[in-house]
């Protein structure tokens, strides 16, 4: 067994180009699409992208899920407390549950209010009201829900790096992954 410094080169990928994804479509949604009315063009061509972009976050999450579970990665780091440690642990799982719940609030909004026909196939116009489906709600709370969870974290990155001054950030760019196998370790510990 290797024990690794580092996250496999798929997953630096992924992190990062879901990261980019999660804030695009967060920006969309939360500061341009609100702007934009209903009746007017513009909001079907910001729907597409914003749907489109929710698909392929759901997507990539879950390569993202299988690649984590079959692929070696670094031991679980520590801030130092337990409590800022669980703490770690229990956003970092929250953040896959949110954005499945997100993808899922968005997909089932889609097909309450006939969004899929209307934005990808020219069918039908878009809802007056969004706010009428009780799902909205649940899709504005997650996204704050999510902003908070993305601020947390990019707090916790800097903590890491500015005062912990750990190397934290390294584990999730590319370079060699392989630190020592497991035998060539207890091997070190054993000799005198």
């Amino acid at each position: 067994m290797s024990l690794v410094s580092r996250y496999h080169p798929a997953l630096v990928v992924l992190h990062w180009a879901l990261a980019l994804l999660i804030i695009a479509a967060l920006g969309l949604g939360a500061v341009v699409m609100v702007k934009i009315p209903n009746a007017s063009p513009m909001k079907v061509e910001a729907l597409r992208s914003h749907m489109s972009g929710g698909m392929a976050i759901l997507v990539l999450m879950l390569m993202r899920m299988v690649i984590r579970v079959r692929s070696s990665h670094p031991a679980p780091a520590s801030a130092g407390h337990p409590l800022l440690d669980r703490l770690a642990w229990a956003s970092h799982r929250l953040f896959y549950v949110t954005v499945f719940a997100m993808a899922g609030s968005g997909i089932v909004m889609a097909l309450q209010t006939g969004l899929f026909d209307t934005v990808f196939f020219g069918h039908g116009p878009v809802p007056p009201d969004f706010w009428v489906f009780p799902v909205r709600g649940v899709h504005y709370a997650l996204s704050r829900f999510l902003m908070t969870l993305i601020a947390v974290h990019i707090v916790a990155a800097l903590y890491h790096a500015f005062v912990l001054r750990d190397g934290l950030l390294s584990r999730m760019f590319f370079g060699r992954r392989a630190v020592a196998t497991a035998h060539t370790s207890l091997a070190r510990k054993v000799q005198p």
